[in-house]
C-alpha cells in the first residue's frame, strides 16, 4: 500500500499530458528525436526514468532496414534507470530505485519461458521486445514489461557505467561461450572482435579456455581481445584458417565463435572446428546464409551448430553484477564515447561508421 501511494505522488509530479524525448525510427536511413507522451505503467509494468543508454548494433541493422521494424517506434534495448512508476501487481520494488533494465523481457510464465528459454518468450525471437515490438529506451522514459521479471536493483557501490553492457552485448558475448559448452583448457576461435565479440573472448576466458584466438582486422580492437584473454591474434588477410589448423597440429578448436553475422566468418568459423567441436554463433544474419558441405563434414563429422539470442532476466542481470562486484569483469574500457540524448544523431553516425576507435558509445539521458 505504501508504494502504490508512493507511485500516485510521483506520477502527479508530472504535468498531465506530459511529454518526453525519444529516439525514433521513421524509416530507412531515417531517424531523430520527437516527442512522445510519457508512458503509464499497466498491471505488472513500470515505468523507469533513463539515465544512460547505448547503440547496438543491432540498431544500425534495424536504421539501415536489414532488419525489419515498424517505424514510428523508439529504437534502443540497453538502459540503467530509475523506477518512476510501479504499476498493480509489482511487489519488492520502490519508486526511486536504481535499476538495470535487461534487453530481453521474458514474460516467465509462457512456455518458452518455463523450458528455460527465456528469450523466445511467446515465441521465436519474442523476449527482444523494446526498440522491436514496443517502444525502446533511447528516451528520457520507458515502460518495462513483466517488470517483477525484468528490473534488476543496482548495488550501490556500482556505477551505472559498470553494469550498462550487462543488459546486452556482455549477457550475449558471454552466452556465446555458454551455449558453446566451453570446458576447462579448451581451445577456441572467436571471429570478429566488435562488443559482442570481445564479450565472447572475455566468457570464453571466464569459463576456463587455455587458448583463445580471435579474428579481427582493426588493431585496436586486437589490443582490446588480448586484454579480455585472446592468448593469439590474426587478421582475416593472414589466411585465419590455415594459421588456426597450423597452431593446433592440423586438430582444430573445440569451440568457434561467430559474432559478426556474414557469410565468410560464418564459413572460417566452421572450417576451423574439431571433429566433435561446435560452432557457437551470436552474430546478427541480415543476408542469405550458406553451409558448406565440404566443411559440415556431409553432415557427418559430428558437428553442432548452436544459436542464441541474449539471455534476459532479472536473475541473469543480478549474475551478471556479481561478476562486477567482485572484479572478474571490467567492460568500462568498451565505453569509449559519450553522448547526450540530444546529440544521438551524431552518436549514430559515429558508431556506425566505426570513427575515432569507437567500441561503444554510452549515451546520458538524465
Amino acid at each position: 500500500m505504501a508504494i502504490a501511494l508512493q507511485v500516485m505522488d510521483e506520477s502527479k509530479s508530472l504535468p498531465r499530458g506530459a511529454v518526453m524525448k525519444a529516439n525514433v525510427l521513421r524509416g530507412k536511413d531515417k531517424f531523430g528525436l520527437e516527442d512522445k507522451p510519457i508512458p503509464a505503467a499497466g498491471y505488472g509494468e513500470a515505468v523507469v526514468k533513463v539515465r544512460l543508454t547505448t547503440i547496438c548494433g543491432t540498431d544500425i541493422h534495424i536504421i539501415r532496414g536489414e532488419y525489419p521494424v515498424t517505424p514510428g517506434l523508439t529504437i534502443g534495448h540497453e538502459a540503467v534507470g530509475v523506477i518512476h512508476e510501479l504499476g498493480p501487481g509489482v511487489t519488492g520494488y520502490e519508486v526511486g530505485q536504481r535499476v538495470l533494465v535487461g534487453a530481453i523481457t521474458p514474460c516467465g510464465q509462457c512456455e518458452p519461458c518455463l523450458s528455460g528459454h527465456l528469450s523466445q518468450c511467446g515465441g521465436a525471437l519474442g523476449g527482444w521486445r523494446f526498440g522491436n515490438t514496443i517502444d525502446g529506451v533511447q528516451a528520457e522514459y520507458v515502460r518495462v514489461p513483466f517488470a517483477q521479471a525484468n528490473l534488476a536493483v543496482i548495488p550501490d557501490g556500482l556505477s551505472d557505467e559498470e553494469v550498462l553492457l550487462l543488459a546486452d552485448i556482455a549477457s550475449t558475448g558471454f552466452s556465446a561461450a555458454e551455449s558453446g559448452d566451453v570446458r576447462l583448457g579448451d581451445t577456441v576461435a572467436v571471429f570478429a572482435q566488435g562488443p559482442i565479440g570481445l564479450c565472447a573472448t572475455l566468457g570464453a576466458r571466464l569459463m576456463g579456455a587455455g587458448r583463445i584466438f580471435t579474428v579481427e582486422a582493426d588493431l585496436n580492437r586486437q589490443r582490446m581481445s588480448r586484454q579480455f584473454g585472446a592468448t593469439d591474434t590474426l587478421t582475416p588477410e593472414q589466411s585465419p584458417v590455415e594459421a588456426i589448423r597450423e597452431a593446433t597440429s592440423g586438430r582444430g578448436v573445440d569451440v568457434a565463435i561467430e559474432a559478426l553475422g556474414i557469410q565468410q566468418t560464418f564459413e572460417n568459423a566452421l572450417r576451423v572446428l574439431r571433429p566433435g567441436g561446435t560452432l557457437s554463433s551470436v552474430g546478427v544474419y541480415s543476408g542469405h546464409l550458406q553451409i558448406p558441405l565440404e566443411a559440415y563434414g556431409a553432415g557427418l563429422s559430428d558437428h553442432k551448430i548452436v544459436t542464441t539470442l541474449c539471455p534476459g532476466g532479472k536473475e541473469r542481470m543480478h549474475r551478471l553484477m556479481r561478476l562486477v562486484e567482485a572484479d572478474r569483469i571490467d567492460l568500462r574500457p568498451l565505453l569509449t564515447h559519450t553522448f547526450t540524448l540530444d546529440q544521438i544523431e551524431e552518436a549514430y553516425e559515429l558508431f556506425g561508421a566505426r570513427q575515432d576507435n569507437v567500441l561503444k558509445v554510452a549515451v546520458r539521458v538524465s
